[in-house]
């Protein structure tokens, strides 16, 4: 038997945990009679969320701003990627992986005052299933039963051994309800989290209030306001301006300069989830044979895409796999040179020449930027590539993701670990190779050492059949005000978690 307990998890640095740690004697006034630090964060955010049900509504932006921090799971990711126990206090698994057994917190409330108890596990990830139309409701499949044991301990039984289930518990799919907390999600959240949401109007602004009775330790942060901008210029203008105190993922890398040089702010470049992919449609008559798809990996020069489109912010990989996920394999990185000669070659053992392919990409800035620079260098190997420009998500969702009119499109990936999703033949990369998904399975059901190679194996098979063309992985980089400690470094999912942050 396997057991975990919860322990707290600190963002940054030695010196952002003792800075931390002194603010809690902190009272009105320091002894200068100086007033003390204000609690209010205001954070500029480039994607609003459309509602606030992300049971119904695909995306990051709803768990960005509410996940941790107005809903909770039974467990959460850490900012270094790993599983930390949030409402329940332990849990143990039995040796042969199957059962889960969670001991959860006492005298924990929803914001509105119901109790959760572990009737409230059961309500909600049996609700799951039949309520949930987003944010990978089939995560919980292995899940065969939830036995309520007592008021403050479950069971949860599988129906197969399953490395990534508890994993995805951390995400919206593991989200906590009262059942009287579900009539109005879209407008409503009632989370036991350590805030509520007290305003929202949508594009524009989203406001956090502190509760007074959470039932965990009590974020530095009274309040906490997500501003919503049309670009990046913007954003940042806003926090120059002093309008907001941090900007979030910031994406508008060649102003980053400007903040480093300037002592009234800090940048944190930590590293993400969001894989920028050029994918290819494996179905379509160009890319249907691997050689062209190989001949377009040698092509295309991913860092002079990086440099392009970030600045030179961020890392290639290789692979679907960031840094952060414990089946990273850094060698991928160098499995496809920048050699047009090679294309070539391959391109003629194709017997593909003058080939032409339609680039569908979404109308934003990094895609089209990349897609330039991609348009170029395909040019130089005799791919032409005529590019339409698509307004996202409506048009793109429905031409390229739906129905898979395109043979090239861009767009960067940010769910945590969703490479074996990717590789599904339904997806719209159309990539399929029944072994690699069988690997998948295999790996999903197997001890924690031989899980992490076979998904290695998997992602490698991938990277080696030219699925898709990984350009590189954003990196999370945050600017902020100078006085603002506990910033989180890294974006291993897609919550940003407002409960580290404190002046």
């Amino acid at each position: 038997m396997r057991s975990f307990t919860r322990r707290k998890s600190v963002a940054i640095t030695a010196t952002a945990m003792v800075a931390s740690l002194a603010l809690v004697g902190c009272s009105a006034a320091d002894d200068s009679g100086d007033a003390a630090p204000s609690t209010e964060l205001v954070v500029g955010l480039l994607a609003s969320p459309a509602n606030l049900d992300y049971s119904t509504t695909g995306g990051a932006a709803i768990p960005q701003a509410l996940l941790y921090n107005v809903y909770e799971g039974l467990v959460k990711i850490d900012n270094a990627g790993a599983i930390q126990p949030l409402l329940a206090e332990s849990y143990t698994v039995s040796e042969d992986g199957l059962v889960y057994t969670f001991v959860l917190h006492e005298g924990v409330t929803f914001s509105n005052g119901s109790p959760f108890t572990a009737e409230s596990v059961k309500f909600s990830l049996e609700r799951v299933g039949d309520n949930w139309t987003a944010n990978g409701p089939s995560y919980l499949d292995p899940i065969s039963s939830v036995d309520v044991v007592s008021d403050t301990e479950v069971t949860i039984t599988l129906s197969t051994p399953s490395n990534s289930w508890l994993f995805n518990m951390a995400g919206p799919v593991g989200t906590m309800f009262s059942p009287d907390g579900i009539d109005d999600l879209a407008t409503d959240p009632v989370g036991t989290g350590p805030y509520d949401v007290t305003e929202f109007t949508s594009g524009t602004s989203l406001e956090l209030t502190q509760r007074d009775d959470y039932w965990g330790e009590t974020p530095f942060m009274s309040e906490v306001t997500f501003m919503y901008y049309a670009d990046a210029t913007a954003q940042t203008n806003a926090l120059l301006g002093g309008d907001i105190d941090l900007i979030s993922a910031l994406t508008a890398y060649q102003l980053i300069g400007q903040f480093e040089s300037d002592d009234d702010f800090a940048v944190y470049e930590g590293t993400s989830t969001g894989e920028t992919t050029m994918t290819l449609n494996n179905q379509s008559e160009a890319f249907s044979d691997v050689r062209v798809r190989q001949a377009v990996m040698y092509a295309v020069d991913r860092q002079a895409v990086l440099d392009t489109v970030n600045s030179g912010y961020g890392s290639l990989i290789g692979s679907m796999v960031p840094p952060t996920d414990p089946w990273f394999d850094d060698s991928l990185v160098d499995l496809y040179p920048y050699d047009p000669a090679k294309a070539e070659a391959l391109l003629a053992e194709a017997g593909v020449s003058d080939l032409t392919v339609s680039m569908k990409l979404p109308n934003l800035p990094y895609a089209m930027d990349a897609g330039q620079v991609v348009k170029d260098q395909l040019a130089q190997v005799g791919i032409t590539a005529d590019v339409t420009t698509l307004e996202f998500p409506a048009v793109w969702l429905d031409e390229v993701f739906t129905n898979h009119d395109y043979d090239i499109s861009i767009i960067a990936h940010t769910e945590p670990r969703d490479i074996s999703a990717f590789a599904a033949p339904s997806y719209y990369a159309g990539y399929d190779n029944p072994e690699v998904m069988a690997l998948f399975a295999e790996a999903d059901a197997s001890d924690e050492a031989t899980f992490v190679e076979l998904m290695k194996q998997a992602s490698a098979t991938m990277a080696e059949e030219a699925a898709a063309d990984w350009l590189f992985l954003n990196p999370n980089v945050t600017a902020a005000d100078a006085d603002l400690i506990g910033v989180p470094l890294n974006a291993p999912t897609l919550s940003f978690d407002a409960t580290t942050i404190a002046r």
